[in-house]
């Protein structure tokens, strides 16, 4: 009896000795000993002698024996904070490659330039980007993402418009700012680009303004601004008389009583030439009053017409009849912009060189996602010189139709001169010739990027860093000056 009371003492004693000298740690995938070690606060040597007849190469869930030093607690934290690391990493450390997607769109999208991309995938130096293909996105890029997109998954919310709203036509004055106006008509600065999708470049001084907003809003704006002018009259009149100044200096500027001021809005398909006959004034007179349309003139931009009474009335008659432009007001509006030289084997010279070059690739970037169509000239669909025309000829500037024609206009320049709105030409799928064309929208350290209509994409912009296009370049041309 005695001697089994011992055995069974023995057995236990040996049973809380290697629980409290040895910590059971099962294998998980990527360990090996140094991992496992390093987990623990060990040498390698440790758990090899803690465990003599492991094998050199670990199996997956098997079971090793840790010597305890009094780090159990520290250790699972270490091991729990490990794993968490390493799912984020595996999880949101990588992107697949969409259809129309490219190198520039990807970097764009986490905030990298295309060299850390490259850096970080070696095999696209030697590859093109295929669709399905996984990427590994720098770790500093993905939470930057993914912290953007927290934040605008807390910030838009749908805006819900009061049935009691009312429409207000603002003019954008000097110094004033898009935060400064939306704010004053209680609107965010998303929904006054929204409203008016021409401002999202930049707010033009003497812009008039479209803006949705409530009724009391609209109303206090109004008193508000009735106050300040009064205000700033009073205030010019008491100065002038400390002054001594004459009194005649603070009168307005009077308009004839039989001259009125409308606000009009361009329709599709209206010209310059044909607005400015019909409130009686000519094409310089019309440009003058309503500066920001000497480059373009937009659908939808309100435009401010000084005229007489009855040309206003006559108008506002005619209004209520579609107006249809014959060939000759075509012509006549061609004549009056003298801004574009009409010679398709020269340079077209212009006023507002850099102004309508970002007009330009606004508008062509526009249609981005855009399929693929051969003989494409619309929205439905462009392909490569069809987009050019497209986008020019909003300017009223006419291109050749095919991508070889478009590579006789304009003045051939080196690749180092290159700059935004000249346009590229390449020779691809080994033509001897030029097939294809597209819009310089950037240059970077001797990089160019480009909008384009792709066979395989669609319109998307890309780079002359890429194998293929850095194989099949031919020559950039300057048409703008």
């Amino acid at each position: 009896m005695v001697f089994r009371l011992i055995i069974v003492l023995f057995f236990f004693s040996v049973g809380a000795f290697s629980q409290e000298k040895f910590i059971r740690h099962k294998i998980s995938k990527g360990e090996n000993l140094s991992v496992i070690a390093k987990k623990y606060g060990l040498k390698t040597k440790d758990i090899e002698e803690a465990n003599p007849d492991a094998p050199k190469i670990l199996k997956l869930n098997s079971v090793l024996l840790i010597p305890n030093t009094n780090k159990k607690v520290t250790a699972k934290k270490t091991e729990s904070v490990a794993n968490i690391t390493s799912a984020t990493t595996s999880n949101s450390g990588q992107h697949e490659v969409q259809e129309k997607e490219n190198l520039w769109v990807i970097s764009k999208k986490y905030n990298v330039s295309v060299d850390d991309l490259k850096k970080a995938n070696p095999s696209l130096e030697s590859e093109d980007l295929k669709i399905g293909q996984k990427l590994n996105i720098p770790s500093n890029a993905m939470a930057a993402t993914e912290k953007n997109t927290k934040k605008n998954q807390k910030t838009e919310k749908p805006e819900i418009i009061s049935s009691t709203d009312v429409e207000v036509v603002v003019e954008v004055k000097p110094k004033e700012t898009k935060y400064l106006i939306a704010k004053k008509y209680g609107i965010t600065v998303a929904e006054l680009e929204r409203q008016n999708p021409f401002i999202k470049g930049k707010l033009p001084v003497g812009y008039l303004l479209k803006i949705r907003t409530s009724k009391e809003k609209a109303n206090q704006e109004i008193t508000d601004a009735t106050i300040a002018s009064q205000t700033q009259v009073t205030d010019k009149a008491v100065a002038t008389s400390e002054n001594g100044a004459k009194t005649d200096e603070l009168k307005p500027e009077i308009v004839p009583a039989q001259n009125v001021e409308v606000v009009v809005e361009v329709q599709p398909k209206e010209t310059k030439y044909a607005i400015a006959k019909k409130y009686g004034i000519t094409v310089a007179e019309l440009e003058r009053q309503n500066p920001f349309i000497k480059g373009k003139l937009p659908v939808g931009y309100m435009l401010k017409i000084n005229t007489s009474k009855d040309k206003a009335d006559a108008a506002q008659a005619i209004n209520s009849v579609p107006e249809l432009e014959s060939n000759s007001s075509s012509s006549s509006q061609v004549a009056d912009n003298t801004e574009i030289k009409r010679d398709t084997t020269s340079v077209f010279h212009v006023s507002n060189h850099s102004e309508l070059v970002n007009q330009l690739i606004d508008n062509a970037t526009e249609n981005i996602g855009t399929r693929y169509r051969s003989g494409g000239t619309t929205k439905a669909g462009f392909d490569c010189s069809g987009l050019m025309i497209c986008t020019f000829n909003n300017f009223d500037i006419k291109l050749p139709r095919s991508s070889i024609e478009q590579s006789r206009v304009g003045v051939k320049v080196g690749t180092e001169e290159a700059q935004k709105g000249d346009l590229i030409f390449f020779k691809t799928n080994g033509r001897r010739h030029i097939n294809h064309v597209g819009m310089v929208v950037e240059v970077v350290d001797g990089e160019i990027k480009f909008v384009h209509s792709s066979t395989h994409g669609g319109v998307m912009i890309s780079s002359t860093k890429e194998p293929y296009y850095q194989r099949s370049f031919s020559q950039v041309n300057r048409v703008l000056q």
